[in-house]
This record gives C-alpha cells, sequence and structure tokens, in this order.
C-alpha cells in the first residue's frame, strides 16, 4: 500500500526538473529564468551552473539520496545549488534562516546532512554553534559571498573535475526535497517530497502559466509557499521574480517594473499591501493571478483585494505533507467568502471526529485528505509518520490536518481552528475563527487574533488581542461588548488587548503558542484577564 495516490491518466510523462530546465535552455536560452536583486539569471546561465554544482556533489561524494543542507536567502548561486543537487541524485534541505542555531544544528543532524551551504547575510548566525560546523562538515562547508576559516568558496567548490560530470538518471521515486515542518520552537520534523510528486504538482498547471508569465515570490526559499509557485513557473518556462526580503513599496516597484502576471502571498502581505501608501498609485494592470495561502485570508481582506487589485484571487487552504487542499476562486464566489473554497478534482477529503470515525455534511471534525500530491513520510520517523495518518475502512491513507472544520451543504470548507488551539471553556468548545471573523469586521481593529487562557472557574476562556486601526481611540471594553453581543452565551470573550503587533512567523503565521505561554506559564493564572463579572457567560 502506497499513502501517495498515482497521477491521474492522461498525465504528462515524468520530466526531472533539471531536464526541463535544459530544455528551456535550448528553446529560450537568453530569455530570464530568475531575476534576483535587479540580476537576471538565463535559462542558459541556470543550466550551467548546476550543471556544475552536480559535478561538484558528485567529488564529494554524495550518493543517490544523500542530503545537502541550504542556509541561505535568495541568490543566483542558491538556485543553481538547489536544482544541481537535485541533478546528482541527492536531496535538497533548505533551512529556515530564522532557526536558532542550536535548531539548526539539530536539523543538520536530524536529516543526515554532508554538506552544508550558506550566504554570507546569514552566516553570522551560526558563530554560536561554527566550531562544531567545522568539525561535523570537514571541507564540506560551503560559503557564497563570504570568506571564513573552514568554508569553502562557492565558485571554488563548483570548479570540480570533469571526470566526476557523470550524469545520473532521475526516477520518480526518488528523494527531492526536505522541508521542515518548524525552525523556531518545538521540534521540526522534515517533510520529505519525492520527484513524482513535485512532477506531478508542476504538471497541475492550474494557474494558468505559460512561457510570457512572470511570477513575483517573496516568501523564503525553505517555504512550500515558495517552491510551489517557483517549480510551477519553471515547468512552464516562464520568470520567477525573487525578493530577498518582503516589503510592500518594494514589491509593488517589482509588480511595475517586471510587468508581474503571477504571485503567492501570505494574507499578513496583502494587508500590508493594501495599506501601503504607494498602493493606489501603482500600475497592476498586468496580474493574471494573485493566489493566497499559509492562513485563511479575511472576508473583508479579499473584497478589498477583488475591488482593488486587477486579475483573480485564488485562495489557496493546504500543508506542506500535502493531501489536505481546498481552493476558492474568489471573483466567482462572492457569497463564500467566509470559506477556503472546495477540493480539486484529483483531492478527497473527509471529516472525523476524535475517534477517527467519519462525520456526516455539515458536521465539525479534524479535516483528512488524499491526492496525488503527498509527501513520502516524515524523514527518518516512521512513527511520527504513521501517527499523522488516517485510513478510512478501504485502508486508504488519509493526510491529518491538525485544523477543525465543517463543509456546507455546497460543499465548500469553513476552517475554524487548529485542533490543539481550539478553546475549551466550561465543557463548550469554542473555536477562535468565529470570534476573530467577527473583531475582523470592526472598522477599529486591524489585526485580531484570540486564544485560550486559564480561568478558575471555567478552566480556559477567550482573550482577543487586537491591533487597532491607526488614530482609532477604540478601547477594549467597547470591543469586548461589540463582540460578545454577537455571539453566543458560552462563546463570549472574557477580554480585549490592545496590542501594538501580533507576533507572527517568518511566513506571517499567528505565534498563538507564543501569546499563550506568558499566561499559562507557573503563577500566571492569576494574571489572566478576569472573568468572573458575568461578562464571559
Amino acid at each position: 500500500m502506497t499513502n501517495e495516490p498515482t497521477a491521474a491518466p492522461g498525465a504528462p510523462a515524468f520530466e526531472p526538473f533539471p531536464d526541463l530546465i535544459r530544455r528551456h535552455a535550448q528553446a529560450r536560452g537568453d530569455q530570464p529564468a530568475f531575476v534576483i536583486d535587479g540580476n537576471a539569471m538565463t535559462w542558459r546561465q541556470l543550466a550551467t551552473d548546476l550543471g556544475c554544482v552536480a559535478s561538484a556533489c558528485r567529488a564529494v561524494p554524495l550518493a543517490e539520496g544523500d542530503t545537502v543542507a541550504l542556509f541561505a536567502s535568495m541568490a543566483p548561486e542558491v538556485i543553481a545549488t538547489f536544482f544541481g543537487v537535485v541533478d546528482a541524485a541527492a536531496c535538497i534541505v533548505p533551512l529556515a534562516t530564522s532557526a536558532t542555531p542550536e535548531s539548526v544544528l539539530s536539523m543538520l543532524r536530524d536529516c543526515r546532512a554532508r554538506v552544508l551551504v550558506a550566504t554570507a547575510d546569514v552566516h553570522a548566525l551560526l558563530a554560536p554553534i561554527e566550531v562544531t560546523l567545522r568539525a561535523e562538515f570537514a571541507g564540506r562547508l560551503i560559503a557564497i559571498g563570504f570568506e571564513a576559516p573552514g568554508w569553502t568558496a562557492w565558485n571554488a567548490w563548483t570548479q570540480a573535475p570533469a571526470a566526476v560530470d557523470a550524469r545520473v538518471a532521475l526516477a520518480p521515486d526518488q528523494d527531492f526535497n526536505i522541508i521542515y515542518s518548524s525552525g523556531t520552537t518545538g521540534t521540526p520534523k522534515g517533510i520529505l517530497h519525492r520527484h513524482g510528486m513535485r512532477h506531478r504538482q508542476a504538471a497541475r498547471r492550474s494557474f494558468g502559466l505559460d512561457t510570457n508569465s512572470v511570477m513575483l515570490l517573496s516568501t523564503p526559499i525553505y517555504s512550500n509557499t515558495t517552491l510551489q509557485p517557483m517549480l510551477a513557473t519553471l515547468a512552464a518556462g516562464g520568470t520567477c521574480v525573487l525578493m530577498k526580503k518582503f516589503s510592500a513599496a518594494g514589491f509593488l516597484a517589482l509588480c511595475q517594473r517586471h510587468r508581474v502576471t503571477h504571485t503567492m502571498l501570505v494574507p499578513v502581505q496583502y494587508q500590508r499591501i493594501l495599506d501601503h501608501p504607494d498602493f493606489a498609485a501603482s500600475d497592476l494592470s498586468s496580474f493574471v493571478m494573485k493566489q493566497s495561502t499559509g492562513a485563511p485570508l479575511d472576508a473583508g481582506l479579499k473584497q478589498r483585494i477583488v475591488q482593488a487589485w486587477p486579475g483573480t484571487l485564488r485562495e489557496i487552504y493546504g500543508m506542506t505533507e500535502g493531501g489536505v487542499s481546498c481552493v476558492l476562486d474568489v471573483n466567482q464566489h462572492p457569497d463564500k467568502l467566509d470559506t477556503v473554497g472546495r477540493p480539486p478534482p484529483d483531492h478527497d477529503l473527509r471529516i472525523v471526529d476524535d475517534e477517527g470515525r467519519e462525520l456526516g455534511p455539515g458536521e465539525t471534525g479534524e479535516i483528512v485528505g488524499r491526492s496525488p500530491y503527498m509527501m513520502a513520510g516524515y524523514y527518518g520517523r516512521p512513527e511520527a509518520t504513521q501517527d499523522f495518518y488516517w485510513r478510512d475502512a478501504e485502508g486508504n491513507v488519509f493526510h491529518r490536518s491538525g485544523d477543525i472544520g465543517r463543509f456546507d451543504a455546497d460543499g465548500f470548507l469553513r476552517l475554524l481552528d487548529r485542533k490543539k488551539d481550539m478553546i475549551i471553556s466550561g465543557g463548550f468548545n469554542i473555536y477562535a475563527a468565529d470570534l476573530e471573523s467577527i473583531l475582523a469586521a470592526h472598522p477599529a481593529v486591524r489585526e485580531a487574533t484570540v486564544i485560550g487562557v486559564p480561568s478558575a472557574q471555567w478552566g480556559e476562556t477567550p482573550l482577543a488581542i487586537v491591533v487597532p486601526v491607526q488614530g482609532s481611540d477604540v478601547t477594549p471594553q467597547q470591543l469586548l461588548e461589540w463582540t460578545n453581543a454577537q455571539v453566543g452565551r458560552t462563546q463570549r470573550l472574557s477580554a480585549v488587548e490592545l496590542r501594538g503587533e501580533i507576533p507572527r512567523s517568518a511566513l506571517g503565521k499567528v505565534l498563538k503558542r507564543e501569546l499563550r505561554q506568558p499566561y499559562w506559564d507557573s503563577g500566571a493564572a492569576a494574571a489572566a484577564p478576569s472573568d468572573t463579572t458575568g461578562a464571559h457567560r
């Protein structure tokens, strides 16, 4: 039994990405495959450079499936390394540059990395583990743009002997990449993707991409938010414009300079772009499609994007592990903005309860899914992989999302909360999404999130953390009363806190665990917002 369904009959034949790049290099060698910091990397240059990296990998030597780690920001050498490692039948492992040095070392050991490649702008972050790296990667630390003891310059490394330049035939069941599920807190798990899955994903051509498409990406290379659209654009022969670091002003400038047609952004980036003073005067008429992923896109924000930004808007709900996905074409379904859309035709999504029993339409439970775009497993963790599975009556493998939701009568999915973030107050389940959507509709609210905090009376109780609109004089009490007037008695907020910002990951996800921690630490219950006044019940 496999955990990964095969592609539908009639799907394009398997073509490894390095071969695809070489084919595009022959057809359009002088056209840009990538633009990074204003510098174009042509298809011909990419094909040549990835070949040099592949030779260097064979000279290490690396065997099939060996791993090469990237601790890097966007650069032409990074892109060449990514595909050169793949061309050598090795597995590329981009690591989060937001990770702590200890977490980086843990991930390097977890994936059994043979080579580490780093860029100058993030090298200093490795200082606390530099001595350990030199010992564990003797002769296999590769530097892009800097010099340091124990490191080999990328240009020197890629001048490998021609004698090791024998190319290896790549197959669908070979390892392609590992993406770590977390790089800031907790114990990250390596999500393993294989060539076949990446090929099927890119071959879908569901974003309307072609050789004239220009995809602007501003998220890091260690994220599937970047890799999925980047690989799809390469497959179509289009151009990827990459930002080293996102800024709303820089994004708008690049859109106009390169006549961008497509992008993938996370919700907080849309918010910042729309709020930027340059937005109204920016020419975005070249846009064909904008995509959003990483977190639910607020209904009001969806409306703003559709009204103010040319081109269609598509929201994608999914996970790096694959299997669970929904798509909402916002322009076509203005009456479904409180949902994340419907599963694509090649996906099978279901709702199950805590005991794993399948639930019916309209019932609330955990979302599980199955598709041709599923990970091979958590790298080196068979038990964690098995725990991630749910199986139907026929024994088919589905992936658990950890998200709570329900399908409406039309088959559209509404997300309610992360299972681990659900608030159980006085025996009642409270879903943060319900309260957050109400708060987001208040004209004085810029951002809002809801967490569970300790309560002597109810076990835990919902607290809203709100970033008000600049210049607003709204008070916490006003927001508390306004929200509680619109919800059932068991859903009421216990308190509202106003803050200047909400902590987020590098990909824009709200760090709810970080927000909850001060309240749940030893002795924090006494400092939690009071819920004894009757406002909560």
